[in-house]
């Protein structure tokens, strides 16, 4: 269990996905290059979706993103966020049900 404050404290955005690629040497991992709008602008994320998503069918969707979490290195790549998803077996990405601002905050 968290506290609320605790949970206040993360910052969820809507972004856009611009690129996406599949990582060298890994059958898991996508690179991707998420636009966040104009106060936070683009950030890489590395996502272990590769399994499920070719990476051209993910260019264009909006996606919610865990933007103020401290950066992790894959593979050599760093990923400056997390893309969220539901679901284990064949996980689907959380979007909003109508286009929206990009950098809009989850509430």
């Amino acid at each position: 269990m968290i506290t609320f404050d605790d949970f206040q404290k993360i910052d969820l955005r809507v972004g856009r996905i611009i690129s996406a690629e599949k990582v060298e040497g890994s059958d898991k991992l996508l690179k991707l290059r998420v636009d966040l709008g104009p106060e936070i602008g683009q950030r890489q994320l590395v996502a272990g979706m590769a399994q499920f998503y070719q990476p051209e069918e993910m260019v264009g969707k909006q996606i919610v993103v865990v933007v103020n979490l401290e950066p992790k290195v894959f593979k050599g790549l760093e990923s400056q966020g997390m893309l969220l998803a539901v679901g284990d077996n064949e996980p689907v990405l959380l979007s909003p049900n109508k286009e929206v601002p990009l950098g809009a905050k989850v509430r």
